[in-house]
C-alpha cells in the first residue's frame, strides 16, 4: 500500500542537469527555478504565516534553490542575459526578505535599463543600508 507513504517530490534544482547550458538554457533553468521557489521565498518572507518547523523547512528549501540558481548565474558569458537572470534571483531575494544579498545581487547588475527595471520593481533597493 503506498498511500500512506509519504515520499516528498524533488525540487527542479536539485534535478541533475544532464550537459552544460548554454547562456540561454541556464536563464530560462534560473527562472524555472526562480518561480518554482517563489512560494517557499515568501513564506520565509512572512514568518508569522508558518509553524517553526514549516518556516525552517521553507527556509532551506528557499536557500537551496537561491545556491542553486547564484551558482548556474555566475556560469553566463553573456552580460546582459547574466543581468537578466540575476534580476530573477534579485526578485526571489525579495520575496525572502532576503535585503542582503538581494543588495548584493543589485550591484551585481551591470545594464542600466535592467537595473532600472529592477528599481521599479523594488525601489527598496535604492536606499543604501546603515
Amino acid at each position: 500500500m503506498m498511500w500512506f507513504k509519504k515520499t516528498r517530490p524533488s525540487d527542479v534544482w536539485d534535478e541533475p542537469v544532464a550537459e552544460p547550458l548554454g547562456d540561454i538554457e541556464a536563464a530560462q533553468r534560473i527562472r524555472t527555478i526562480c518561480r518554482a521557489a517563489a512560494d517557499s521565498a515568501e513564506q520565509v518572507g512572512n514568518p508569522e504565516a508558518r509553524s517553526a518547523k514549516k518556516q525552517q523547512i521553507e527556509r532551506e528549501r528557499y536557500e537551496r534553490a537561491a545556491k542553486a540558481v547564484m551558482e548556474i548565474a555566475m556560469k553566463i558569458s553573456d552580460e546582459l542575459v547574466r543581468d537578466s537572470a540575476v534580476r530573477e534571483i534579485v526578485g526571489l531575494c525579495m520575496k525572502a526578505n532576503n535585503m542582503k544579498t538581494a543588495r548584493a545581487l543589485f550591484r551585481a547588475i551591470h545594464a542600466a535599463s535592467i537595473k532600472d527595471e529592477v528599481l521599479k520593481e523594488h525601489p527598496s533597493l535604492a536606499d543604501e543600508p546603515e
